[in-house]
């Protein structure tokens, strides 16, 4: 099986790039991010016809997240036990969605970004994240042999080696301690980002902004991430950044993560 990760920034804006990415790949599943579109408005035709199924979960032209495969779905599942709200009046965004695939339990992530370091939603995201971990943590105390990907764009860089110059982000969100230790509690309770382990090089980016030029200087972030748990893990031979999906017309500021997930 192949299992892809990706935050496409606006399917809408986006679809036939994603359809691209399919049929020259092969992938399998296919876990999207910031879709930005309603359930009802989302494109499936194109999909449906490569024999993709299509599984949703988005309320506005905020967030949103989907996952498209090839290999079957089942207990859809969207958002995670204990989600934390966010507004007035608090609701839970469209942040988390959970299909099984294959026999994986595939689940989409979008975790919140975080704005500023003391924002509201700062709090919001390791409140998100802790309340992640804990459901993370349930699924393997009932199933250790749980066949669970976290995948998505987790708003976190884990390492200094994960940006461009962490000087330049002294002080922002995605590298402070306690969103480090938020990420890496997951490892702690049994998981492993897979796609670091078979792919460890520094300065292997995931995300580039917009503005300034941050993509031609290769000025980016890797923060599009893949937890596995245990026996999935070992059963994940290899990965890959499909970095050239960031060039050409309209593309996405992040990229597709792509794992090799061997037969059970």
């Amino acid at each position: 099986m192949l299992l892809a990760t990706w935050n496409i920034n606006s399917i809408r804006a986006r679809v036939d790039r994603a359809v691209a990415f399919l049929e020259r790949t092969g992938v399998d599943v296919l876990a999207l991010q910031e879709t930005k579109v309603k359930d009802e408005a989302f494109p499936r035709e194109p999909f449906e016809a490569l024999g993709y199924e299509v599984v949703t979960h988005g309320y506005s032209q905020w967030n949103g997240v989907a996952v498209l495969s090839r290999v079957g779905v089942a207990d859809v599942e969207r958002g995670f036990p204990g989600q934390p709200t966010w507004g007035d009046p608090g609701a839970a965004e469209a942040r988390a969605l959970g299909v099984t695939c294959g026999g994986v339990r595939v689940w989409s992530l979008y975790v919140p970004n975080g704005r500023e370091v003391g924002d509201p939603h700062y709090t919001y995201k390791l409140d998100w994240l802790a309340a992640l971990r804990d459901a993370a943590q349930g699924w393997l105390e009932a199933d250790p042999q749980a066949q669970v990907a976290m995948v998505g764009d987790w708003n976190i860089a884990p390492l200094d080696t994960d940006v461009w110059d962490p000087a330049w982000f002294a002080g922002r969100t995605h590298v402070t301690p306690a969103e480090r230790s938020a990420f890496e509690a997951f490892a702690r309770t049994g998981y492993t980002e897979v796609s670091r382990t078979h792919l460890p090089a520094e300065r292997t980016f995931t995300y580039w902004d917009y503005q300034q030029l941050r993509f031609p200087r290769n000025e980016g972030m890797r923060i599009d991430l893949t937890y596995a748990s245990p026996a999935l893990a070992a059963r994940v031979t290899g990965a890959r950044i499909e970095r050239d999906e960031r060039k050409g017309k309209q593309p996405s500021d992040h990229v597709p993560v792509v794992l090799e997930v061997a037969g059970p």
